[in-house]
């Protein structure tokens, strides 16, 4: 026999009962998201890979190691997208949607691509949904923002079991002296540091403190706090993004070792972070990166966003608070004979374009097996169709829950239907 074909390493099917989870988690975000006022926008899924690089930043792991990157047939260098918010920011400027509203709040939906080590939650083809808002340099709009994700994780069911982590990375002048700060600390350390810090230790020395090798945790617990290194504007910005999550009532604790792992974020930053997933425990991350539109040809505008990660937050809810999904059938049709089956197709079509969610036999089994069918979809009503109901125009309709049956009109069985769901 032919050798089966695998999927890929490190990608997964999304099989129809989980798709349902999925269904029930974008209908949670489609209305957050439209309650704030945010539209939806729908980058391609690959892009120039030089938009990457000069967003994402070369000395990062997603540029440097995890990207799918491929030319095409005139050899344009190609990058399957490894995140979003790089190709929302080219979108808002090619085209002009500064023009349209000085504030643009968008939010997106799809697959990433990254070639990293498989793991609990973490994959090659993994899907995100997220949120940009380009336009506003205010603090309101960092604190709205983060109200947004909080807002979805109220809807779940499962903000107390979640924490929110915020620190400040400030402006370039208040990074430039906190870059210069820690270098003096570490540099008699250098030695002792993991490979991949040394090598950050010129190019990028904040990543240090994201650190997961031991002795990198062990040696930055004691380094100094970038706040102390806030100049007045920076300070005073932060101050007032903590003030209106208080004022909304949304937890939050300072992380002085919290850092982004991409180079265009500027002042606040942040994460939610859950213990159900163990040591990978972020579940959105994102923050305000005021020079990325400047960066890749934009005008000089600021934007703040965030990134969360389906799989993982469907961990969570499923640990914490598990989803109540799509019920099963309003109703299944059950086909006596086969005599029958062309007044049957007609008339289950009649009831889907009615707006009934139902379905029927078409591989001609028995009426044993017709009903173990429905059972199986989880049917409120089947219905049984004979020659005997079709000449006087009727189905026997049955109750799954009760057992109750009665002869129904045709024409009288959605309305019934409809009636039941909503009482």
């Amino acid at each position: 026999m032919p050798q089966k074909v695998q999927r890929v390493k490190g990608v997964n099917d999304i099989l129809p009962v989980e798709a349902k989870q999925w269904q029930a988690l974008e209908r949670v975000v489609k209305h957050v998201m439209n309650s704030y006022a945010y539209g939806e926008i729908r980058p391609p899924i690959f892009e120039k890979t030089e938009l990457f690089a000069r967003g994402v930043g070369e000395d990062t792991d997603i540029v440097s190691k995890e990207m799918y990157s491929f030319s095409d047939m005139s050899k344009t260098a190609l990058t399957l997208r490894p995140e979003l918010t790089a190709g929302v920011v080219r979108s808002y400027i090619q085209n002009n949607l500064q023009q349209i509203s000085p504030l643009q709040k968008l939010w997106y939906e799809g697959p990433m691509f990254r070639q990293e080590r498989p793991q609990k939650g973490r994959y090659r083809q993994f899907w995100q949904f997220g949120a940009e808002a380009i336009g506003s340099p205010h603090p309101e709009q960092d604190a709205e923002m983060i109200a947004l994700f909080y807002a979805i994780l109220k809807e779940l069911g499962i903000e107390k079991s979640v924490t929110l982590k915020i620190n400040s990375v400030g402006d370039s002048e208040s990074r430039a002296i906190y870059r210069n700060s820690l270098q003096e600390y570490l540099r008699p350390h250098l030695s002792s540091l993991s490979e991949t810090s040394q090598q950050r230790f010129e190019s990028n020395p904040l990543r240090i403190l994201d650190s997961k090798a031991p002795n990198d945790k062990e040696l930055v617990r004691d380094a100094p706090k970038i706040r102390e290194c806030l100049n007045e504007a920076s300070a005073t910005h932060y101050a007032e993004v903590l003030k209106m999550l208080e004022a909304m009532d949304i937890p939050y604790v300072q992380d002085d070792l919290l850092v982004r792992g991409l180079d265009y974020y500027t002042h606040t930053i942040f994460e939610f972070t859950s213990d159900a997933l163990g040591a990978q425990d972020a579940i959105c991350g994102g923050g305000r990166y005021n020079d990325l539109v400047k960066e890749l040809g934009g005008q000089d505008v600021p934007a703040i966003g965030w990134a969360s990660g389906i799989e993982r937050l469907l961990l969570v809810v499923e640990a914490l608070q598990p989803m109540q999904t799509d019920s099963g059938l309003d109703l299944f049709l059950i086909v006596k004979s086969d005599e029958i089956r062309l007044p049957a197709s007609k008339l289950i079509n009649k009831w889907r374009s009615a707006g009934l969610k139902c379905d029927t036999d078409t591989l001609r089994r028995s009426m044993k097996a017709q009903m173990r069918e429905a059972n199986r979809q989880e049917a409120r009503y089947v219905a049984i169709l004979g020659e005997e109901e079709l000449g006087q125009g009727v189905v026997q309709l049955k109750n799954f829950d009760s057992g109750e049956q009665e002869a129904v009109a045709f024409e009288a069985v959605v309305t019934k239907i409809n009636k039941a769901v909503s009482s």
